[in-house]
């Protein structure tokens, strides 16, 4: 099997890679009922020590970059209840946390969460979380211009392995807004 982009020497759908995933992403997978089929979820096995994008693109390659996507864990803050979500941009922009992520939070304070929170929080790795997987009850904020592109390579969950994603799935999952702008 060839991955829509990129050139991997592992590629299988994610439901052959259970495996190969976190628990909670396996299980997202496993149960999978978005409108894009779960078939269409590639796994691509790469090394971890090139999992950050940019020695990801720099090892597996450049044309790699306009379709990287991140997924960052945020905490939103309002009369003393922090709300956990995920934002889902391209690996070329940054979140507008201070903006846009804290309007649509409706939080005063908005900030990165820490690495102990999102790890803890997410069942994920440090530097391989995705939005697959994620606790329910998180909103997932995904930029327009990722659900806009056909396919998006992104974290697997774990630093160990990519998914490769329609950009318009990301849309599907639960508590997912998609917002314009969201990374600027």
């Amino acid at each position: 099997m060839r991955a829509p982009l990129g050139d991997f020497d592992v590629v299988r759908p994610a439901p052959e890679a259970l495996d190969l995933l976190v628990a909670p992403v396996a299980d997202a997978v496993r149960g999978w009922s978005g409108a894009v089929p779960a078939d269409e979820l590639i796994h691509v096995d790469t090394d971890p020590q090139w999992a950050d994008t940019a020695t990801f693109v720099e090892h597996y390659g450049p044309e790699l970059l306009a379709q990287s996507v991140n997924c960052v864990v945020v905490a939103g803050k309002r009369a003393g209840e922090t709300t956990l979500a995920a934002c889902v941009v391209l690996s070329a922009t940054r979140v507008d946390v201070n903006g846009v992520v804290r309007r649509q939070l409706g939080a005063r304070k908005a900030s990165f969460a820490s690495i102990d929170t999102a790890v803890g929080g997410t069942g994920m790795e440090y530097g391989g979380i995705t939005p697959i997987g994620l606790p329910g009850s998180w909103p997932i904020l995904v930029d327009a211009a990722v659900a806009d592109l056909p396919y998006v390579l992104i974290g697997s969950g774990s630093r160990r392995g990519k998914l490769i994603v329609p950009g318009k799935a990301f849309a599907g999952l639960p508590n997912a807004v998609v917002i314009e702008g969201l990374g600027a």
